[in-house]
């Protein structure tokens, strides 16, 4: 299922085609697809080149890692993620490592790094979705983490499936035309409020 982005202005087609559908087949990734997407985040851009980004990975080949890795999110996103070829939780390093000071761009920088990996995904014909919805407590005890890495997001990748494999609830919102607010509410000029478009 395709659902381009209607843009104002032309944009790449990476960009435009992307979007976070929730069903997916349930089939393994191969191991050069897992490393591409893990690639695509190791080259993002980062505050002092910190590359604060960590990632929990689990494959869909490997159950018990997968089992725990869906364990850890939210019910209502197990509901399809289960399905995903590859589970993944995003972790920002909230210092630095050269002065121990905190470091306020880590979870701006993790952005950055899952944007490359939704376009990575995008353009090896993979369907990507993340989530909000995680257990951040149960995030920390399954994979013993240290103070400071923080949890961030849940992410499920794999190959695109119908609507029609999901509950009917999730199976409408998928169908539904994808929104975005107007650039003359996101983007100023001069003041705080006045649009740059207008």
């Amino acid at each position: 299922m395709e659902k381009p982005a209607e843009t104002q202005f032309p944009i790449q087609d990476l960009i435009a085609r992307r979007w976070s559908p929730r069903a997916f087949q349930p089939k393994a990734l191969s191991r050069e697809q897992v490393g591409a997407l893990l690639e695509a985040v190791r080259w993002a851009p980062s505050s002092f080149n910190e590359q604060p980004w960590r990632m929990m990975v689990a494959e869909r080949g490997d159950a018990a890692a997968f089992e725990a890795m869906l364990g850890c999110l939210l019910p209502g996103n197990q509901t399809w993620a289960q399905h995903a070829g590859l589970l993944m939780v995003s972790l920002a390093q909230t210092r630095f490592k050269r002065n121990d000071r905190v470091n306020r761009h880590a979870f701006h920088d993790v952005g950055l790094a899952m944007g490359q990996l939704g376009i990575q995904a995008t353009a090896l014909g993979l369907s990507l979705h993340q989530m909000a919805g995680i257990d951040v407590d149960r995030i920390r005890q399954t994979y013993a983490l240290q103070e400071g890495c923080e949890p961030v997001a849940g992410v499920a990748v794999g190959y695109a499936a119908e609507p029609e494999s999901l509950p009917e609830n999730l199976a409408e919102r998928e169908r539904a035309p994808r929104q975005r607010m107007a650039l003359k509410d996101l983007v100023f000029t001069g003041t705080f409020g006045h649009p740059w478009l207008g």
